[in-house]
């Protein structure tokens, strides 16, 4: 598993603690760190700004940041000073986020994956080509650079037309809570698609996996249960996992079924054999959530953590 990158998903409420997990996931060994934006939380490109000194190494990604309330100028501005901090580890993952989220904000979110198409379209055309002009239906932008700034630009991918549209026109694919036989019955044959339309290779995919190194199956679904809770209420997710082969989605709560469809867990063996069963798949990348369960949290985490460091070395 040594050719393929194994990434941490951080996030916290305070910024110490979060830096203090990109710090020890660089030492565990393992390639990078993702980090999710939305709502009223800790921005995740302010989070890298001020880790990136305290790492080597270290990959860092959004995963993402919503595009709605963010211009393309504000997020090539934030980009910038990541990319310059971290020479070449930097990662920007971009995507539209969901309805009652951008409702909440007061943005009425039309047009999702045109508005993202554009986006891409003036986020790579500044921070890889130095400049841009571009006069679409959703952004009218000039301008340039002084100069182009080494970042890959990806984007959020959860049914066929978002993977297609990565595919076409994206860095790369980051999923989200997508069971690993969807991304390789639907989201890596989409990406293809996409890439064949826009005569380009294949971009990677980013594979999110929610992983747990633990002995007791039932504890690990009450803690995914209770740690991804609100996924099945919300729309796209709900649609996402029926189209997967889980009717039961549509109850809008999670089934031992669906979870073990999505999460890799059980013994250190089998967690191994679970990873490198996605990258069979296809993926390039994982992204991996550790799932904290049973009564000792903190050494439920560990034992993950030294597994993933392992399988990155």
């Amino acid at each position: 598993m040594a050719d393929k990158v194994i990434g941490l998903a951080v996030g916290g409420t305070k910024v110490d603690e979060v830096q203090q997990s990109i710090y020890k996931a660089e030492e565990y060994g393992i390639q990078a760190a993702w980090m999710t934006t939305g709502g009223a939380r800790l921005d995740s490109m302010t989070v890298f700004a001020a880790a990136a000194g305290g790492t080597k190494t270290l990959k860092m990604g959004t995963s993402v940041v919503p595009i709605f309330p963010r211009h393309p100028l504000v997020m090539v501005q934030q980009a910038q000073v990541v990319a310059q901090l971290a020479p070449g580890r930097f990662r920007l993952g971009v995507g539209p986020s969901h309805r009652p989220t951008m409702r909440a904000m007061g943005i009425r979110m039309p047009s999702p994956l045109e508005n993202l198409r554009e986006y891409l379209r003036v986020l790579k055309g500044l921070l890889q080509d130095g400049e841009v002009d571009h006069e679409g239906t959703c952004y009218q932008v000039k301008d340039k650079l002084a100069e182009r700034v080494d970042v890959p630009v990806m984007a959020s991918a959860l049914q066929r037309g978002s993977f297609e549209l990565c595919g076409a026109e994206a860095d790369g694919a980051i999923s989200w809570v997508s069971p690993a036989a969807y991304l390789r019955d639907v989201g890596l044959p989409a990406m293809k698609a996409g890439a064949e339309q826009a005569n380009r290779p294949v971009p990677p995919l980013i594979a999110h996996v929610p992983v747990c190194v633990h002995d007791d199956d039932a504890e690990v679904r009450a803690a995914f249960r209770e740690q991804f809770s609100n996924y099945p209420n919300l729309p796209f997710y709900r649609r996402m996992l029926i189209s997967a082969g889980y009717p039961e989605a549509s109850e809008a709560k999670w089934s031992d079924n669906m979870i073990d469809g999505l999460v890799v867990h059980g013994s250190e063996d089998r967690v191994l054999d679970g990873l490198n069963t996605i990258f069979e798949y296809g993926a390039s990348e994982l992204l991996v959530s550790p799932i904290l369960a049973g009564p000792d949290r903190t050494g439920s985490l560990e034992r993950t953590l030294k597994l993933l460091g392992r399988a990155s070395s």
